[in-house]
């Protein structure tokens, strides 16, 4: 309502200008009357020589008077029509209605009443110097009276006060706020109605050039043009604060609910909370979806539309807008999530987890060096230079334990069922996956990485070298438990399934890694223990049967091999072999070693086995007694089976054990 009143003034001041204007054109008009009159008694007066100069003189001031009122006139008269043009103006930025769906119409009125002030401002200067030459010049030569000279005089106060008004109305005077408060909010509503959550696509495959691009468009060009059009007038008026402000509430919330779809609650759960592996591995593998989701779609879309926005700028603005908007939007919590995978114990599995982060920080790189590369991101820079660094320290400290850590199980004891130890089991499957084109090249440039922080130079091999020396101690391992066994035969059955399962590494990284030769002679002392063993058993009780005792009778003879045969089958009973084929080999051999024998023997003795055949064992019997062996627990070991043959348990007790030894490291 001031403003309104001002103008009222305004209308008013114009009034009396324009009357004062009109006395100043009736006083021009006196003058050029006078003029030939004075001029006229001049010449009539020849006998008054000195007069004829003062009438030229008088002639001459009437003619000046006449010129600097003439200037001052056209001047006046601009303002008075500016005014009115000011007033028009004026009814259309005091509308009620708000111009977000003429924007640029409204913009352009904003610009109309802005030069129109400063045309004003100008004039009513032009007009003041010319009135006052014209009172300094009526004043110095007592052309006009008094009442006259005041009135002019008023009129200079009166434009005088119009200029002011007018500088005033162009440093943001009520009538230019108020128009910039009804653009800023049509900026929030026209930004507001156009949001919309970006999808997530949940799919394995990373994000193509074209889906990214497409995803970073997300408002209309019709809409972004509106809110250029805004922020750039507003520019004009130092009022962008409150722009900024509103778009990096919207935008934020926007990029909240982008990602509200998915389930981040593991995001918060602490590392210790995840009591199975594969529920860690299942929350890394989500975290590098959401990961790049967020980065190549969210944010991507959010700093070209700060920078659409805001870039006309020159302040820079729109590097901060964006900065606040990542921060709200969860980018923190993401790279804190992978800190406390970084920060959490060492285990063999977290070197795994630590090159799945790598991985993804290193597709992201480029992106983040785009996206939080400027002074403003500052926070999320720092932190994603720390994740990558706790990143690569942590992966290369625990790679470089590996074979020592292997060493430090040698104090375990070995399976009592003569099985591949769970250690044994994990640690090839481990150096299969360490060797997987999925890992290895991450693991290559962790280790170069870090030996270049270092200032130590990269050695070809140094991957593989490593792998040698994890399965060499595997090696001294296996001597040191087989000798832990108090029976032989068991100790040869514990040899013949690990060196079985090296074996049946053919065909994946580690088996193409050792090579051939390698897996042939794992092959051959298979069969070496496969012999002890049998001659340590089966070879031993049938040497009752065969060998003549003359201290023995027949049917003592068979009654020591039944009672043998029972004692060993009865402690074999548990004993594994885990390959099926392997199996299969072992009963034929052991049938073939024993029943034709037991069979001749039972034929020769029939008198005997027929007064006692409830002591002794049938040729069915026995076979079909050795044909239950070694199937406890019976596992088949193939390429394709490798990472998958430990239950989750067991692989989590692996993991413990494990754990527990590099953290006492």
């Amino acid at each position: 309502m001031a403003e309104v009143q001002s103008f009222d003034n305004l209308l008013a001041c114009r009034n009396l200008l324009k009357a004062s204007v009109d006395n100043s054109t009736a006083l021009a008009l006196a003058l050029d009357k006078t003029g030939p009159r004075i001029a006229e008694l001049d010449q009539k007066l020849t006998f008054l020589e000195m007069a004829i100069r003062p009438g030229g003189s008088k002639n001459c001031t009437f003619a000046a008077v006449r010129d600097h009122i003439s200037l001052a006139l056209g001047p006046s008269a601009a303002v008075l029509k500016i005014l009115d043009s000011i007033r028009e103006l004026e009814k259309s930025l005091l509308s009620d209605s708000l111009p977000h769906s003429d924007i640029f119409s409204y913009i352009s009125t904003i610009k109309q009443f802005e030069d129109a002030i400063k045309f004003l401002t100008a004039n009513c200067n032009l007009a003041i110097q010319w009135l006052e030459g014209v009172i300094q010049f009526l004043e110095g030569n007592s052309v006009a009276d008094d009442r006259y000279i005041s009135k002019v005089k008023r009129s200079v106060a009166i434009l005088e006060e119009l200029q002011a008004t007018g500088e005033q109305a162009g440093r943001n005077g009520e009538l230019l706020s108020g128009a910039f408060a009804k653009l800023e909010i049509s900026f929030k509503q026209i930004l507001t109605e156009s949001n919309a959550p970006l999808g997530f696509t949940n799919s394995s495959s990373p994000w193509t050039a074209e889906q990214a691009y497409n995803a970073a468009l997300p408002l209309p060009g019709p809409i972004l043009r509106k809110l250029q059009a805004i922020v750039e007038k507003l520019n004009t008026g130092n009022r962008t604060n409150s722009c900024i402000s509103v778009f990096t509430e919207v935008r934020s919330l926007n990029a909240k609910n982008s990602l509200r779809a998915l389930d981040l609650d593991y995001l918060e759960n602490a590392v210790e909370e995840y009591d199975d592996v594969q529920d860690m591995e299942g929350c890394i593998h989500e975290w590098s979806k959401h990961m790049e989701f967020i980065v190549k779609c969210v944010l991507e879309s959010e700093h070209m539309l700060c920078k659409e926005v805001f870039g006309s700028l020159a302040s820079g603005a729109w590097t901060g807008c964006f900065a606040k908007i990542a921060v709200e939007s969860g980018i923190l919590l993401f790279l804190r999530f992978g800190m406390s995978i970084a920060e959490s114990k060492k285990s063999p599995t977290k070197l795994l987890h630590l090159l799945n982060i790598f991985s993804v920080l290193e597709t992201l790189r480029m992106d983040f060096n785009k996206l939080f590369g400027g002074e403003s991101c500052n926070e999320i820079k720092t932190m994603t230079r720390d994740l990558v660094t706790k990143v690569v320290n942590g992966a290369s400290e625990i790679f470089w334990e590996l074979p020592l850590q292997v060493e430090l199980e040698r104090r375990s004891s070995p399976p009592s069922d003569g099985g591949v130890p769970r250690l044994v089991s994990f640690v090839t499957d481990y150096c299969n996956w360490l060797l997987d084109d999925n890992y290895r090249p991450i693991l290559t440039q962790v280790l170069r990485i870090h030996q270049g922080w270092k200032y130590e130079k990269y050695e070809e091999g140094l991957v593989t070298n490593q792998i040698y020396s994890i399965v060499r101690e595997i090696a001294v391992n296996l001597d040191a438990w087989s000798k832990a066994y108090e029976r032989k035969a068991l100790s040869y059955i514990f040899m013949m399934n690990n060196h079985c399962h090296f074996t049946s590494l053919k065909g994946t990284k580690l088996g193409n890694l050792m090579g051939d030769s390698w897996l042939n002679a794992h092959g051959n002392y298979k069969e070496y223990y496969s012999a002890l063993y049998l001659r340590e058993t089966w070879g031993k009780i049938l040497a009752s049967l065969t060998q003549d005792n003359p201290d023995s009778s027949p049917k003592m003879r068979l009654m020591a091999f039944n009672e043998a045969f029972d004692d060993l089958y009865k402690k074999q009973l548990n004993w594994v072999v885990i390959d099926e084929s392997l199996t299969n080999k072992m009963h034929k051999l052991v049938v073939q070693a024993l029943v034709p024998a037991y069979t001749s023997y039972l034929q020769k003795y029939r008198v005997v086995v027929e007064h006692r055949s409830d002591v002794f064992y049938t040729v069915q019997s026995l076979e079909t007694m050795l044909n239950t062996l070694f199937k406890a627990k019976q596992v088949k070991y193939t390429s394709s089976t490798i990472g998958s043959h430990l239950t989750g348990e067991q692989r989590n007790a692996v993991i413990d054990q494990l754990r527990l030894t590099l953290t006492a490291m």
